[in-house]
């Protein structure tokens, strides 16, 4: 076995592009060979990049890995080594790293090894065998994008056949994979976006309708009344909402009574908390409680990762629903491009900057 590279945090960013140009770094990576009992030794072929590994790179995540350490959440390769217990996988098996147990986003040891690496050690509990019909690269946009919509979508929205649905930011990794779970449950999906080609490449992989809801100088046009007439008069009941900022509030009078309106995250205003790990959010997002009053909305808090912490008992069903799916063929992961470790500046850049529908992969 070889040296490979590895990106490291050295430190925290004021902001995601300052963590960037000034705090990410790639530097050789010696083979590991120190393995406990129970370690699993992994060569990275596929991680996503997320929007979450830069608000973490700039300290203004809600979970954050103490620098130095290696971004990427979801990543696969192929078991190089275990530990001297491990027996649930052996060399040269394919696994999907759950991003729950190992790297930035877990707790405890493991905190260090993400997936921008040759070279990642993980926990016997957190390799999955990978999801058989699934590339690397599809995998790896598996986990957190699906569980994250069916937390949001079935179990806090109790999205039912029938129902309509207002998914935003419908081209990103977790918006498209809302769209796709809300048809899965038999609901009509309007999603909307900013770029009409993008909304297009959402609208044939599944979307009822789309709409573009950008007012051409950077804001949010008022798009209740195309809602109102997709639904025959009567508004959505059920938003999906990772955008945030102004889109919400015209989501508010685009709802039916008695609907659910389901925070999910505020892409449109990530500077929510201050930067460099600092507590506190002076930029916090604000509803109108009139509209959501007179409407008898329920506004749903719906952390997925934060939620599973409190009741683990939520992960087996969700797991499982997803699963089902893979297997009969029914879901399959949409894959944007594919960078070189080399370029992870510019696989962070694009995904920042939403330059494709979906997730994006680097492939060390």
């Amino acid at each position: 076995m070889h040296s490979g590279h590895r990106v490291v945090v050295r430190a925290w960013g004021e902001d995601p592009m300052d963590a960037l140009e000034n705090h990410l770094v790639l530097e050789e990576q010696p083979v590991p060979t120190e393995l406990g009992p129970r370690d699993v030794l992994l060569r990275v072929r596929a991680c996503a990049v997320g929007w979450v590994d830069l608000l973490m790179a700039s300290g203004q995540y809600q979970h954050m890995a103490q620098p130095p350490y290696t971004p990427g959440l979801e990543f696969a390769g192929e078991v190089a080594a275990v530990g001297s217990e491990v027996r649930a996988v052996r060399v040269g098996d394919a696994v999907l790293a759950d991003g729950l147990l190992t790297g930035p986003r877990s707790s405890g040891p493991y905190q260090q090894w993400g997936g921008f690496a040759t070279w990642a050690v993980i926990p016997e509990k957190a390799a999955m065998p990978l999801p058989e019909g699934l590339s690397m690269g599809q995998a790896v946009n598996l986990l957190g994008n699906y569980e994250t919509a069916y937390h949001v979508l079935v179990h806090r929205g109790r999205l039912a056949a029938g129902e309509a649905v207002l998914i935003h930011g419908a081209s990103g990794s977790t918006g498209l994979a809302a769209v796709q779970v809300a048809k899965l449950v038999g609901a009509t999906v309007i999603a909307t976006g900013r770029s009409p080609d993008k909304l297009a490449q959402v609208q044939a992989l599944g979307a009822d309708h789309v709409l573009a809801v950008g007012d051409g100088e950077g804001g949010i046009r008022r798009f209740r009344d195309d809602v109102k007439a997709l639904t025959g008069g009567r508004g959505v009941q059920v938003v999906y909402d990772g955008v945030g900022g102004p889109i919400s509030v015209e989501s508010l009078r685009a709802m039916a009574f008695g609907g659910r309106f389901c925070i999910v995250g505020w892409a449109a205003t990530p500077f929510v908390a201050r930067g460099r790990g600092q507590r506190g959010a002076p930029n916090a997002n604000q509803l109108p409680t009139n509209l959501i009053q007179m409407k008898g909305l329920d506004v749903l808090g719906c952390p997925a990762v934060i939620a599973t912490k409190h009741d683990p008992s939520l992960r087996p069903t969700r797991l499982a629903w997803i699963r089902e799916r893979i297997a009969d063929g029914s879901l399959r992961p949409h894959v944007g491009p594919t960078f070189p470790l080399a370029d992870f500046a510019d696989a962070l850049r694009a995904k920042w900057g939403s330059h494709f529908v979906g997730g994006c992969v680097l492939e060390p």
